[in-house]
């Protein structure tokens, strides 16, 4: 257990209270290959949730800034998911699986404060597993690596909660790094910094949140990720990570359906995709990675088919605005769009996207701009 003997613990009135943030992110490129064993391309930013955890008297207690009412439940294991609010699960998911790996987790209380806008693909989910992982197994003193730690929180959306994430998001939560990228192998689970030096070339990434919400427990993205699986398992690989750019053609030459051929195109590319932005980076060519942004994003809406009509008009907008390129980020069906701008141009291109919403009849976007941020962190 947790003594206050802790350096990072402090006390509020004689109670040892240990807090973490974990922060919301971005993905530059690489959409739906984290559960195809691939490669992503991320970064943290400055939004997401602190998670403060404290003793208490008896059972479990989950409060939220943003949700009306605590949440008190008996100390159990993950057979106790099916009977509180889907937000606590969340929260409570650590706690059940530690229990149910032999984990005598004790009466807590754990506080969760985030501000990262919910179902705007910014991983707002992400954000609120990874800070109660790093605050629960900081408090208790448990002796977790980046390794165990980063497989508990992906557990706990896998099996706590059901969304099939493939674990992308928290990697970068955990460990992202201030002006950098993440390049991700979302097989073996290595991570390396690339260099995002927006400043130095003059340019900034425009984020629309276009309030299309989405919802990754939804059936849409458990389809795509099972249609991808069966066309590994048909393709006779171990994920579509396996289909090399050269390899596609025959690829798609053994697939009888047009979906499946679809979704395996998306994700060969956008491997390659997201492979050549890295380089470009590593390069010191920033704006030349423009238009793999753009091909990105024709691929999720052509192949992969999971635009909805306001992501589409906002990348239009941003690109008509003289955006080097743009794309929608996240998993799919709404949420945000990111647009790759010369600082100067980044008010005008705002104003293109609010008048073309307003064309279509949608409601009004967000507009924010986002640079790459640290990981989780001790506060």
């Amino acid at each position: 257990m947790a003594t206050a003997s802790h350096p990072h613990e402090h006390r509020t009135d004689g109670l040892v209270v240990t807090s973490w943030f974990a922060p919301g992110r971005i993905n530059l490129i690489g959409e739906h290959t984290d559960y195809n064993d691939g490669f992503v391309l991320p970064f943290a930013l400055a939004v997401g949730c602190t998670a403060t955890v404290s003793q208490a008297a008896q059972d479990w207690s989950v409060r939220s800034a943003q949700e009306p009412e605590p949440v008190v439940v008996r100390r159990s294991g993950l057979a106790g998911a099916d009977a509180v609010p889907e937000w606590t699960r969340y929260v409570l998911g650590a706690l059940w699986l530690l229990t149910d790996r032999g984990i005598d987790v004790p009466p807590l209380e754990v506080t969760v404060d985030s501000d990262v806008p919910t179902g705007a693909g910014l991983s707002s989910s992400a954000a609120l597993v990874c800070s109660v992982v790093r605050a629960v197994g900081d408090h208790l003193g448990l002796d977790l690596d980046d390794d165990a730690v980063f497989a508990l929180t992906r557990d706990v959306e896998n099996d706590a909660v059901g969304a099939p994430t493939g674990g992308m998001d928290q990697l970068v939560s955990l460990r992202g790094e201030a002006g950098h990228v993440l390049l991700c192998d979302m097989r073996s689970h290595d991570t390396r910094p690339v260099p995002l030096d927006l400043a130095g070339h003059g340019l900034s990434v425009l984020v629309a949140d276009t309030r299309a919400p989405h919802k990754h427990s939804d059936g849409e993205y458990g389809a795509r990720r099972r249609g991808c699986e069966e066309a590994a398992r048909i393709l006779g690989v171990p994920a579509l990570r396996d289909v090399s750019g050269e390899g596609l053609a025959d690829a798609l030459g053994r697939l009888d359906d047009d979906e499946l051929r679809r979704y395996v195109r998306h994700v060969v590319t956008e491997d390659e995709r997201v492979l050549a932005v890295a380089r470009l980076l590593d390069e010191g060519r920033l704006p030349d990675i423009g238009q793999a942004l753009t091909a990105s994003h024709r691929s999720m809406r052509d192949d992969f088919r999971i635009t909805v009509p306001e992501v589409d008009t906002a990348v239009d907008a941003l690109l008509s605005a003289g955006a080097l390129g743009a794309r929608m980020t996240g998993g799919g069906f709404g949420g945000c769009v990111i647009g790759l701008l010369p600082e100067g141009d980044v008010e005008a291109a705002g104003d293109a996207v609010r008048r073309a919403f307003a064309d279509a009849g949608f409601g009004e976007p967000s507009l924010f701009t986002a640079s790459a941020e640290a990981g989780a962190r001790r506060v």
